[in-house]
């Protein structure tokens, strides 16, 4: 549904939204291989957040250097 990673030097950031068992979404979040969030919200409203979460800090890392590895959206 939606992944995307981003790398700076010799560091990765992972973000991730898949749907899970029991209508529910698996949100993960991982630096340098360092699980940093996983969760699983059956509320939509929730993931939105946190998608919006997400633009917000993958856009402020382009901003300072970042760059984009790989996006997907389905």
């Amino acid at each position: 549904m939606y992944e995307l990673s981003l790398t700076s030097a010799d560091h990765v950031r992972h973000y991730s939204v898949f749907p899970a068992a029991a209508a529910g979404w698996e949100v993960t979040v991982q630096h340098d291989r360092s699980l940093r969030l996983h969760e699983v919200y059956h509320d939509w409203h929730r993931v939105e957040r946190v998608l919006a979460r997400f633009e917000r800090e993958v856009s402020e890392l382009v901003a300072s250097g970042w760059e984009v590895l790989r996006r997907a959206s389905r």
